[in-house]
């Protein structure tokens, strides 16, 4: 009897608690949801039209929002600037992950904690210092700036997560490189990397979300429409279409849908990124 209590409370347990998550999941999907159903209705019916599947489907805006919206430039500048962020944040935070976590040189946990302590700024609380940097070097409205910019602001993360899976790795597999011929390079690019994938792979995700999603830099860093960001390009489309709703769900949409794609694919390698002591210290 004491057992059958014990078992009917844990699944009434369970129950609630798989409830409460599709509740919870339902609620940040019903956004999205509706953002699709309205892009493919019209402006007449977008208040009309209570169905969950429009009536009429209407394309027509997604190919208004790409030509009138100048989407294909925006969306060609987002897609340049997501790969060259992510590329620099692997390649330098790897590099002085790798130096954090197998060199001595002086003033190393100095230096570390400086990095970590860059984490609790947040990014508004560094634009004055951003802009006159940028200023001074003459990089404001350029592609370059902007990339530099977005590298340093996720260097931090991406740092503390490769440096804390490179002292979890086995200190015979250097030995056994050295003995092989390796130098340090060699062993950061023969050894350290491709054991560190998952831990990358968390970085390489988190950072294409980060710089697709990213506004408010672009907002003072780019002002030449033909240089903004997805996000940047929205925001003058949707001051030019605010009252054809249709069109301007059709926007959202393809600034929308690309990353949630590229995230639910790319999912199981953040949980497996996770568990594999990429956050564990």
């Amino acid at each position: 009897m004491r057992m059958n209590r014990y078992t009917f409370w844990g699944i009434s347990k369970s129950t609630l608690i798989h409830i409460f998550l599709m509740s919870v999941a339902l609620t940040c999907l019903a956004p999205i949801l509706w953002m699709l159903r309205c892009s493919f209705m019209t402006n007449a019916t977008v208040f009309v039209d209570k169905g969950l599947i429009p009536h009429d489907l209407n394309v027509n805006n997604f190919a208004i929002a790409w030509t009138k919206g100048n989407f294909a430039a925006y969306f060609l500048n987002s897609v340049i600037y997501t790969v060259c962020v992510v590329g620099g944040i692997v390649v330098i935070s790897s590099l002085a992950a790798f130096s954090f976590s197998r060199l001595k040189f002086p003033g190393k946990d100095i230096i570390f904690y400086i990095f970590i302590a860059a984490m609790m700024v947040p990014l508004p609380g560094s634009f004055v210092a951003l802009f006159v940097i940028m200023k001074n070097l003459g990089l404001v409205n350029s592609r370059f700036g902007y990339i530099l910019c977005m590298i340093n602001v996720g260097l931090s993360m991406s740092i503390l997560l490769l440096k804390t899976f490179f002292d979890k790795l086995p200190r015979d597999l250097e030995d056994a490189a050295h003995i092989d011929g390796c130098g340090k390079l060699g062993i950061w690019w023969h050894v350290a990397l491709p054991l560190a994938r998952p831990a990358i792979a968390v970085i390489v995700i988190f950072n294409s979300l980060n710089v697709w999603n990213e506004y408010i830099l672009a907002f003072l860093l780019l002002g030449d429409s033909q240089l903004m960001p997805l996000q940047r390009g929205l925001m003058v489309f949707q001051g030019a279409n605010s009252t054809d709703y249709p069109v301007l769900m059709a926007g959202l949409t393809m600034a929308a849908v690309p990353i949630v794609l590229i995230y639910l694919a790319m999912q199981k390698h953040i949980v497996k990124g996770l568990s594999s002591g990429a956050l564990v210290g």
